[in-house]
């Protein structure tokens, strides 16, 4: 089974950097990267595919129509099993109580430390 990470982000080089940045575990087959660039199109993205495929789901915050913070209880709903990284630009400390007390499982702030978050994906991988 291939697994997936979704990344939901609505800067059109978001794609770029993550594929950069995990070149090396895409290469070797370690996961697959898919990307949505609204609430609505991962909404779907989880509806369509596998259930136990999709092991992590990182959001940006800020986000036209459908807030990151906004998506954050629908994807928990849904699926509560999995883990959501949230990426901000402002890390304050309210932002962060939002993200938690709505099911984040971790924040990040930009520029994301990609060390840290290729932390948070081995953890899933070793699960």
């Amino acid at each position: 089974m291939t697994v997936r990470i979704l990344v939901v982000d609505d800067e059109p080089d978001v794609e770029m950097l993550f594929r950069q940045q995990f070149r090396r575990e895409l290469r070797e087959g370690r996961f697959v990267l898919d990307f949505a660039s609204s609430g609505e199109e991962a909404l779907a993205t989880l509806r369509t595919t596998d259930k136990g495929t999709i092991i992590l789901l990182v959001s940006d915050i800020n986000m036209p129509g459908m807030s990151g913070l906004d998506l954050l209880p629908r994807i928990k709903a849904e699926r509560p099993d999995l883990p959501v990284v949230m990426i901000t630009a402002y890390g304050d400390a309210n932002t962060r109580k939002v993200a938690m007390e709505r099911g984040a499982d971790g924040l990040l702030t930009k520029p994301v430390d990609f060390a840290a978050l290729r932390g948070e994906v081995q953890a899933r991988l070793a699960a």
